[in-house]
């Protein structure tokens, strides 16, 4: 990773944090995206503390409202001449139904809109940058889980578990989806499972799964253990050419029935196209 850039989402909590802190102590450049500035500061100076003179740089953004992501990933694109890898990695779920300003529905917004008008904005820079990695981070909580293209914000039957579910859903096709239109061009595209993790995630759910989540921390394992498998997709040699995988602990996994269905990977990819117009 020496002399190579990273960029990422999530990075000033759980398994983000612990993987740019775990990436910048093998030798890359941090370049993050967060909402809360005081939050950034932290991550910069444990980014500073850990590789200090690399230039590691932080921007503030909402990546629940579209037009805050693309703003970031055009201004990330203007002022870095490559970037090796994005990681996307933001993420929450939320007990009860909401939308953004721009009339989104918050889980979906974050947890995939967001990965898509990122990652839309800065293609072009990490084409030039070749080969270059696109890691997502998904969940084994797709497993079930079925897109309704005409209920896709879930304003139907809304619960925050079912949001998520579908949301993860939506990350496992994006990457088969993003691996596809990347064919050729030096970048690859993969997800992963991070496994139950003790962090922040969970907390603003409240209700129910926020007491849940509480309790399962007793159990989960670690950030750093967590993050594990970014680290590996980000920067082992092994996972150089592997494109459109779904990852747990380091190896291909078989995601679900509907995680597969390259039909709705493209209507998937349609639709947010029009969403993020």
């Amino acid at each position: 990773m020496q002399g190579k850039t990273v960029v990422a989402t999530g990075a000033t909590s759980g398994i983000g944090e612990a993987a740019v802190a775990k990436l910048a102590a093998m030798g890359a450049r941090i370049v993050f995206v967060a909402r809360d500035a005081k939050r950034a500061e932290a991550t910069l100076a444990k980014l500073d503390a850990i590789a200090p003179g690399r230039g590691h740089r932080a921007h503030i953004a909402d990546l629940q409202l579209i037009g805050e992501t693309r703003r970031v990933g055009e201004e990330i694109a203007a002022v870095e001449p490559r970037i090796d890898a994005l990681v996307n990695n933001a993420g929450a779920m939320f007990s009860q139904r909401r939308v953004t300003a721009e009339g989104l529905e918050r889980t979906f917004a974050l947890n995939h809109m967001a990965y898509f008008v990122l990652t839309r904005a800065l293609r072009e820079r990490l084409v030039a940058s070749a080969p270059a990695r696109v890691v997502s981070t998904a969940s084994s909580a797709h497993f079930g889980a079925r897109l309704a293209f005409d209920d896709l914000q879930c304003a139907r039957e809304y619960t925050g578990m079912r949001a998520y579910r579908r949301s993860k859903l939506c990350n496992v096709l994006f990457t088969r989806e993003l691996a596809r239109r990347l064919a050729g061009t030096g970048v690859v595209a993969n997800c992963l499972h991070p496994g139950f993790v003790a962090s922040r995630f969970g907390e603003q759910a409240g209700g129910w799964n926020g007491r849940l989540f509480s309790l399962g921390k007793r159990i989960a394992i670690s950030p750093e253990q967590g993050a594990d498998a970014i680290v590996y997709l980000v920067s082992s040699p092994d996972a150089a050419t592997a494109s459109g995988e779904y990852f747990v602990k380091r190896k291909v996994a078989k995601p679900s029935h509907a995680a597969r269905d390259a039909a709705a990977a493209r209507t998937l990819w349609e639709r947010s196209e029009e969403i993020a117009e």
